[in-house]
């Protein structure tokens, strides 16, 4: 199991929907929150992009160096940006943090943003787009020199002097929920990350983008975007999760649900079909809650419980064949932390220092009186 982690680089706090126990987003911030997730144990974190956020590319090379092992999934929309000045910001990233590049390719979104930046396609058109982009960038890093000429992208003469660590190129994650983004995941994309929905959705969605993907000779892997709400136990959680949208008014609500309905993305309608605007019946899956999806766009679903009960939930997403996670909780920083204490003891994962087998001290906590002498760790090497 792959577990990433989210910077919130477009703000960060307590609750949702409101001002109150609000973070802003600064350097400083951000940086805690990676390299409390490169220590933990997570494997990467998710940057996301949009109007509301810092550049997703800028935020990664900027935390490169106070990194040692985390890998950066950065999103990409290739409607914002030529592709072989992509493909050079992608091969210096990876060159420059070792081989930690992933990226994630945004196709979709909120049209609003996508018409701020100036793209003025239709859903498909959008994800014709990508997918010649996707032709001239792959064929850019794997070296190739690339004349093209297609209905949205024309070069001539392209070339990438300088190549990426990772080979061909580095890793391509992708969402979507339409036909278009399946067929798209199916043809170009190393993994299809959705967004957390009921097992037997997500079933759905992955069996048909392995059908597709097998129909061109290819594999594709799976993952899930979630957010988690872990507590000592499921009680706890379940007020934890009622406290996350304490002062989440009926307007504040309305008026994001009407501000979603707008947009042309697939997902974004089947997230808001699982509350359909309601606080009545949020938990629409065992320990699945859709509460997050009331003022937030995106992903909008959380796993909520202790952590033997969000293990298994996980669980049961690995065993329709999802092999990543993509989590986030809030505050980021504290919720980084609680996850790795609460879940990971329960799927199998270790923190980096644990993982090399460090000469470590145990954890004792709070030491009472003086009294307590360290005693070394003990680890799997002895």
């Amino acid at each position: 199991m792959n577990i990433f982690w989210f910077l919130p680089i477009h703000g960060d706090g307590h609750y949702l929907g409101t001002q109150h126990g609000a973070r802003a987003v600064d350097h400083h911030y951000l940086k805690q929150i990676a390299q409390a997730a490169d220590e933990l144990g997570y494997g990467g974190v998710l940057i996301p992009t949009g109007r509301s956020c810092e550049d997703s590319w800028i935020v990664a090379a900027s935390l490169i160096p106070v990194t040692r092992r985390l890998k950066f999934l950065v999103a990409l929309r290739p409607s914002t940006i030529s592709p072989t000045v992509s493909a050079r910001q992608a091969a210096t990233l990876d060159r420059l943090s070792e081989g930690r590049l992933l990226v994630n390719i945004v196709a979709g979104g909120d049209s609003g943003d996508l018409e701020a930046d100036g793209t003025f396609l239709s859903h498909d058109e959008r994800y014709e787009h990508a997918r010649e982009f996707l032709d001239v960038w792959t064929r850019l890093l794997a070296g190739e020199e690339v004349t093209y000429e297609g209905k949205h992208i024309k070069v001539k003469g392209a070339r990438q002097l300088f190549p990426p660590v990772q080979r061909p190129h580095p890793p391509l994650y992708f969402g979507g929920s339409s036909d278009a983004a399946h067929d798209l995941a199916a043809e170009k994309t190393e993994l299809y990350l959705t967004w957390g929905e009921p097992p037997a959705e997500v079933e759905k969605k992955f069996d048909d983008v392995r059908k597709r993907a097998a129909k061109l000779g290819r594999k594709v892997k799976f993952g899930v975007r979630l957010h988690v709400i872990p507590r000592e136990t499921n009680d706890q959680a379940w007020a934890a999760a009622d406290d996350l949208i304490k002062y989440l008014d009926e307007e504040t609500v309305a008026k994001a649900q009407a501000g979603f309905s707008g947009m042309d993305s697939e997902g974004q309608r089947r997230m808001a079909a699982l509350h359909g605007g309601s606080r009545a019946n949020l938990e629409i899956s065992p320990n699945l809650w859709a509460g997050v999806g009331l003022a937030r766009s995106g992903a909008g679903t959380a796993l909520v419980g202790d952590g033997e009960t969000i293990a298994r939930r996980l669980k049961e997403y690995e065993a329709l064949g999802a092999d990543t996670f993509v989590l986030s909780g809030y505050p980021h920083l504290e919720e980084a932390y609680r996850f790795a204490e609460l879940v990971f003891p329960h799927i199998g994962v270790q923190s980096a220092s644990k993982a090399q087998g460090a000469n470590l001290v145990a954890p004792v906590g709070e030491v009472v009186g003086n009294s307590y002498v360290p005693q070394p760790l003990k680890t799997a090497h002895g």
